[in-house]
């Protein structure tokens, strides 16, 4: 695959019209970030198909229960800092084996933080922020390669893309976005990036909050996996745009006011794309300098069959207390088609919540089998099947 630029400044000129509508003739939404939409209340298992997966519990396999990546028939799942990667069987929970391959060496990652999966192939690509590396091993933890990030970049987020591709975003610590930060295809042989897929936006806009020697980065991602294809966002940009598997790339869902315009900047993420919902987030730039917390969101979902936008509140159908459901901005370990998001259920809560009798299905059977020190259950959340 020859490196390609795509450039989408026609389209940003096309769009100019659009802002009075919520969806335009050709399927773009206007979501205005200011706006206080209805209130919907949805319910988890009328969208979306959800399969539980308790994690076997030994005196090997313990663990937080942090999800990098989903296979069909495997989970990748991290303590997020002691370098282990354990690999369980999807379907029953059963613990496979342990890998661990952290240290200085040149097999060797310092930090596992991110972990695209290649079920087909038997390998993982672990991105290591650190050194800058992606490091190449099979599913027994054996090294079998490992490539440089592109010259001084940084990469966010490693998807597995195709049987060849991997997409990740990179950019640049630089004082303002260097131009060479996009969208990328990278070889899964050798790292070399087959594509680059850029966003054309005017000045810098982070969500990044810098005031005097204190920098505070809210969670914040810009690629997402979207059942057949991809959305991209930037930051700067004020349109999300979808990635197609052919090399084609529309835009998805338009903002305003402008990022450029306001005083205190509000950000819009997509988060999970159905036939039907368009879920998203929007995320103040604001931060209280005394608690250092800060960045307020609002939940929002565009439902196309009415044409209209609310902020929404998402049940799940296995409590009988209205447990609340976030369809937020993990997307770690999503490799295939049918993964929209996943969640890890602590033991001790699920236990609880049964003791009350607030569970019902199968949830239930798994709580009962429970203890206080067992592992998580993985709540996969997955597009219903046509």
């Amino acid at each position: 695959m020859k490196k390609v630029n795509i450039l989408l400044t026609a389209l940003l000129l096309a769009m100019a019209g659009c802002s009075s509508d919520r969806q335009s003739a050709d399927g773009l939404i206007t979501v205005d970030v200011t706006a206080n939409y209805p209130e919907k209340e949805l319910v988890l298992q009328d969208i979306m198909d959800v399969e539980y997966v308790p994690l076997e519990t030994t005196d090997e396999f313990v663990t937080k229960g942090v999800v990098k990546a989903i296979g069909k028939d495997i989970l990748l799942i991290t303590n997020q800092n002691d370098g282990d990667i354990f690999v369980f069987d999807r379907k029953t929970g059963k613990g496979l084996r342990k890998i661990n391959r952290m240290g200085q060496g040149g097999e060797e990652y310092s930090f596992a933080t991110y972990i695209a999966l290649d079920e087909d192939k038997g390998e993982m690509f672990v991105a290591d922020y650190g050194t800058k590396k992606i490091l190449v091993y099979d599913l027994s933890g054996n090294f079998k390669r490992s490539f440089k990030y592109a010259d001084t970049s940084h990469y966010d987020d490693l998807f597995n893309y195709d049987k060849d591709h991997l997409i990740s975003y990179k950019k640049y610590w630089t004082p303002e976005e260097s131009e060479q930060a996009c969208h990328i295809l990278i070889s899964k042989q050798d790292g070399s990036i087959a594509r680059e897929i850029r966003i054309p936006s005017k000045e810098m806009e982070t969500p990044v909050v810098t005031k005097d020697e204190f920098v505070i980065a809210p969670e914040f991602h810009l690629t997402f996996p979207n059942h057949m294809d991809w959305s991209l966002v930037n930051t700067s940009s004020d349109t999300i745009y979808r990635y197609f598997p052919d090399g084609n790339i529309s835009p998805l869902i338009a903002r305003t006011p402008s990022i450029h315009t306001m005083e205190t900047k509000v950000f819009l993420f997509p988060t999970v794309i159905t036939d039907r919902y368009y879920f998203m987030r929007t995320m103040k730039k604001e931060v209280d300098f005394k608690t250092f917390k800060g960045f307020p969101s609002t939940d929002l979902v565009y439902d196309k069959q009415e044409n209209a936008l609310f902020q929404y509140t998402l049940y799940n159908a296995d409590y009988s207390n209205k447990q609340q459901v976030s369809l937020g901005l993990n997307f770690n370990g999503i490799v295939n088609q049918e993964i929209a998001t996943c969640q890890s259920l602590e033991a001790a809560d699920l236990i609880e919540a049964n003791e009350k009798g607030h569970l019902k299905g199968r949830l239930k059977e798994i709580a009962a089998g429970l203890d206080e020190e067992a592992n998580a259950v993985i709540m996969l959340i997955k597009y219903k099947q046509k």
